[in-house]
């Protein structure tokens, strides 16, 4: 029904893109007045969910100077530099993400390279977050890998006791980045998507419906 807190007040979100509703409840609250809280609310959820579906959608990226562009959760204005040598991608002063490119590069090849500075701040992060987090979950990884997929944020081969974390991720806050490596860990106890796993998240990782 709701996340139950050491808080004292109800929270109410409301998420993109699809609306998901999340709330967090004082622990002393019933679940009658948890329901009566939301049904009281219920015109501006649906009021926030009706703006969701009609934000437009984020077009694809030009790789032009002027785009926005996010690093774990933080929004970039993109600034493309033209310059002999190898590309770089840099993080400046005033929220900017410059990458620099050699001139004629063409717009795969800027994305590629975008891609791959991407890649590696997910290999500086994931590292600590499985040290940290391995332990807890009392699961260890043999290897674990990055790569783009369309429909899944993270993948596990419980087999080989391996993980794979989407591409993607590199855009999100830290926190989803956290959760998707803490899910995927998860199937090493239980394979699919149960009561039980649900339970173990709660376990581990007692707020992870916020995410």
């Amino acid at each position: 029904m709701a996340l139950r807190k050491p808080i004292k007040n109800l929270h109410l979100a409301v998420y993109p893109p699809n609306g998901t509703v999340r709330v967090a409840a004082p622990l002393p609250m019933t679940d009658d007045n948890v329901r009566l809280a939301v049904i009281s609310r219920l015109r501006w959820i649906r009021q926030q969910q009706a703006a969701f579906e009609t934000q437009p959608r984020q077009s694809p990226s030009e790789m032009v100077t002027g785009e926005s562009h996010y690093v774990f959760g933080q929004r970039y204005r993109l600034e493309v530099i033209e310059r002999s040598g190898r590309h770089e991608v840099i993080l400046s002063p005033g929220h900017k993400l410059q990458l620099f490119v050699q001139p004629g590069t063409s717009l795969q090849n800027r994305r590629l390279a975008l891609n791959n500075w991407y890649r590696q701040q997910l290999k500086r992060r994931i590292p600590e977050l499985l040290t940290h987090w391995q332990p807890i979950v009392g699961q260890f990884l043999a290897d674990w890998g990055i790569k783009r997929m369309k429909t899944k944020w993270g993948s596990c081969n419980i087999r080989q006791r391996r993980i794979w974390l989407n591409l993607e991720l590199a855009k999100k806050p830290v926190e989803c980045l956290e959760y998707v490596l803490v899910h995927e860990l998860v199937h090493l106890h239980e394979r699919h998507h149960s009561d039980r796993l649900k339970a173990l998240m709660d376990k581990f990782m007692p707020q992870w419906q916020l995410y």
